[in-house]
């Protein structure tokens, strides 16, 4: 118990100087900055974070804001088609970006003293993309050829799509990142021309930088590129609220594939939502038990013990922007059928519910967390990546410090509290992927 308490202790201290080196700023137009000092070594990150992703899209457009982030590199009135990236090269940094359910980020990691090309090259294509037909018929073909390789030939990515379209009913959660098939191919350039006006602007967006750098003098430089821009007039989406859960939903996808899968999601607040602010951390302490590596319930019980399972495993994300799903995965070892390892499944879940966690075993899990949140610090980006994530889903950047301390303070009768209330049927969408033979291809 020593070596917890000691590794608590350390954590906590990390936290408090973690906030203390962080400074956020403001410009007139409305673009928040916030800058993370980081001398460890001479680098710099610097991200762009805009409001908006697939969760912002409604049906007919659904995947413009995954399509807009591949145009974003094929120049504005300044630079040409991919110039971006080679200047960022030519300056030995990396850059890339990627699209959300509730954002679209641009990033790139520079030497520090190249942070202002960075700055000059996004402050153009914040406001001055250009949107060439020829260049958009290319880059939506891409994008159609990506679905087609990670969704549509993957029977597994394909079930979890439906999977999650059936459980969120009226969430637009319910729309995948990609974007449907039949809305990518009648997108329209124009589709991204009005998504871009209406959501790339200044007041919609958070600029993060982390790494080798002085915060007033970022600040200084930000303002000189990104200060004239000028802001736009915003129309935020619609408080949401999802149809009501009002009894288990189950479906089955049958495709040529070589193994059955089964999902169980359940739906669960998030941090931005929950009635109970305790409620998502024991939710990820619980997800931890089960799921938590080689000594989780899951992998000792249903792979290692009873070999009902091939794999199991968890996810969940307490930092979304609207309610979502605690999912449960796995693939029936073989000789076991998927009802055979949903009821092994709901086994264990009954145990949590029925008798509360052994406090070594809620330990360890704790421990297992916070030492990955800790290693995760360690580098520039990740750190960049949090903060950026918190802000634009709407929640404080500091809750990434105040994490540690209230995954400590869950309790093992906490964790069956949250068991029982949203691992019960009611909240339940299960799904099945259904083997078929795959034909030869000769």
């Amino acid at each position: 118990m020593v070596k917890w308490l000691l590794f608590f202790s350390l954590t906590a201290t990390a936290s408090l100087a973690s906030a203390q080196q962080v400074h956020e700023f403001s410009l007139d137009n409305g673009l928040k900055l916030i800058v993370k000092e980081d001398h460890r070594s001479p680098i710099v990150v610097s991200q762009v974070w805009y409001k908006v992703g697939s969760s912002y899209e409604h049906m007919g457009i659904t995947g413009v804001s995954h399509v807009l982030e591949h145009m974003m590199f094929k120049g504005t009135k300044k630079y040409g088609p991919n110039e971006f990236s080679r200047i960022i090269a030519e300056n030995g940094g990396r850059e890339n970006a990627f699209t959300g359910s509730d954002y679209t980020a641009y990033f790139q990691t520079m030497e520090k003293s190249r942070l202002a090309v960075s700055f000059e090259l996004e402050a153009d294509r914040m406001r001055n993309l250009l949107l060439k037909q020829e260049e958009f018929e290319k880059e939506v073909k891409v994008v159609m050829e990506e679905r087609r390789m990670r969704t549509e030939d993957k029977p597994d990515s394909l079930t979890y799509e439906r999977f999650k379209s059936v459980a969120m009913v009226t969430s637009p959660y319910r729309n995948p990142v990609i974007g449907w098939m039949n809305d990518l191919e009648n997108m329209q350039l124009q589709d991204l021309a009005d998504w871009y006006r209406a959501w790339y602007a200044p007041n919609n967006a958070t600029l993060v930088v982390v790494g080798d750098v002085d915060a007033n003098e970022v600040h200084k430089l930000a303002r000189k590129y990104f200060g004239a821009i000028k802001p736009v007039k915003l129309t935020l989406p619609r408080p949401f609220v999802d149809v009501e859960h009002t009894g288990i939903k189950r479906m089955t996808m049958k495709l040529p594939a070589k193994l059955p899968s089964l999902y169980m999601g359940y739906r669960v607040p998030v941090v931005k939502d929950a009635k109970v602010e305790w409620f998502p951390y024991a939710l990820e302490v619980l997800a931890g038990v089960l799921d938590g590596g080689d000594s989780a319930r899951f992998t000792r019980y249903l792979v290692r013990d009873n070999h009902v399972a091939a794999g199991v495993g968890v996810s969940y994300d307490p930092f979304s922007r609207l309610p979502d799903l605690l999912t449960i995965s796995g693939t029936p070892a073989e000789g076991t059928t998927v009802e055979q390892l949903e009821k092994a499944i709901r086994a264990q879940l009954e145990k949590v519910k029925n008798e509360p966690v052994d406090q070594k075993e809620l330990d360890r899990i704790k421990a297992q967390v916070v030492a990955g949140k800790v290693y995760e610090r360690d580098s520039v980006f990740y750190q960049a990546m949090q903060i950026g994530m918190l802000e634009t889903v709407g929640l404080d950047w500091r809750l990434n410090d105040q994490y540690l301390e209230k995954i400590k303070a869950v309790t093992p009768e906490q964790v069956q509290v949250v068991a029982r209330r949203f691992l019960e049927d009611d909240l339940l969408t299960v799904a099945v992927l259904e083997p078929l033979p795959i034909e030869e291809k000769h």
